[in-house]
């Protein structure tokens, strides 16, 4: 919590004075006290109060007016509020290696329609972006509310050769960049790069089953990232069980390793032991405030996309909140008056009873 205009916490002294001058007053009382003959007629004059009922409204209406000394110092809390603005772009790996089959029937078609999934779920309004690498990234679609649009998209992957995560994060966030203002281009050298803490709505997820093979550095994009307050989640999908690389010939671009237009079985070259870059992804997510997440099967990997929402759908804001501190402190001192009135009213008259001259009550 932070404070607009933190020297008008001086008014807490204003406590420990009315202390001070509560405990003067009442040892000067106690030297004017005049000596009776009967204290008892005076005890049982006055109004019977125990101890706590005594300092209950003095102890509620000293925290109230802490609370109202808090309130003039116009308090703000950061708290996490939902964003609608939110650009997601979705970085798919589409190199080679994903015709494993260690996840059946292989990666690649698990992690597509693990994809199409969760372009599905997300609430109308959701803008969605799409970048597909390999040994290269590119845009397919940019931030759109078009789900069709992005499905079909998601259709034409195809495999090639290499793997560019470093470049894809570059590429998404010049997606980001054209429908962002606050979002500089990776090409633009920043004055004053922002914090982490104060994120943007757009957000970055990478899927991808192997390690950079080509391009920039992951971590390097991951720094270009964070300087604009945005963050990338990384998703390692795959296990590192050896197993032969079978792809359709649909799934198989020109640029494949397996060839293009063929499909290619187990049968050439047995299988292949695929290894996630855990370090380098865990190092990116960490250097730009979001996380990362291992998926071994299509059930994990569906449960990680559909979850991430829960996350990057809400933004930290920094509210005022002084409204509840005056709330508080009026509440605070009310009912230390409404307690202290009820507690010291005076009883009410007995009325007489009336009797008959035989001496009954009427």
């Amino acid at each position: 919590m932070s404070f607009s205009w933190p020297w008008a916490l001086i008014a807490f002294l204003a406590v420990p004075l009315l202390l001070a001058i509560r405990w003067w007053l009442n040892r000067r009382r106690k030297r004017a006290a005049v000596t009776v003959s009967s204290v008892a007629l005076i005890r049982a004059a006055l109004p019977g109060r125990t101890s706590w009922r005594r300092r209950i409204p003095v102890f509620l209406f000293l925290a109230g007016l802490l609370s109202l000394g808090a309130a003039l110092a116009r308090p703000h809390a950061s708290i996490s509020t939902p964003s609608n603005s939110t650009s997601i772009l979705l970085a798919i790996d589409v190199s080679g290696s994903m015709c494993s089959t260690d996840v059946q029937p292989n990666r690649f078609t698990v992690a597509t329609a693990a994809a199409k999934e969760f372009i599905e779920k997300q609430q109308d309004g959701t803008r969605i972006g799409l970048v597909a690498f390999s040994g290269i990234a590119g845009l397919l679609v940019s931030p759109t509310t078009d789900k069709d649009a992005l499905l079909d998209a998601i259709g034409t992957l195809r495999t090639a050769r290499g793997t560019a995560i470093g470049q894809a994060i570059l590429t998404s966030i010049d997606a980001i960049a054209e429908n962002n203002p606050r979002v500089a281009a990776t090409g633009v050298e920043l004055s004053a790069p922002g914090q982490l803490g104060d994120f943007e709505p757009d957000t970055i997820v990478v899927l991808t089953d192997g390690s950079n093979t080509t391009g920039v550095d992951p971590v390097t994009a991951a720094e270009q990232a964070a300087a604009r307050r945005v963050r990338v989640y990384t998703i390692g999908f795959g296990t590192t069980t050896p197993a032969p690389m079978v792809c359709t010939a649909d799934q198989i671009g020109g640029d494949s390793p397996f060839g293009g237009g063929r499909g290619w079985g187990g049968g050439r070259g047995g299988g292949r032991n695929q290894e996630i870059d855990e370090e380098a992804l865990t190092q990116v997510a960490d250097t730009t405030g979001g996380r990362y997440f291992r998926a071994e099967d299509a059930d994990q990997l569906v449960d990680v996309l559909t979850d991430l929402p829960r996350e990057f759908n809400l933004r930290k804001q920094n509210v005022e909140i002084t409204f509840w501190f005056v709330l508080a402190a009026a509440a605070l001192v009310l009912t230390g008056v409404g307690l202290s009135l009820w507690w010291n009213r005076a009883p009410l008259p007995r009325t007489p009873r009336r009797t008959t001259g035989s001496g009954r009550d009427l």
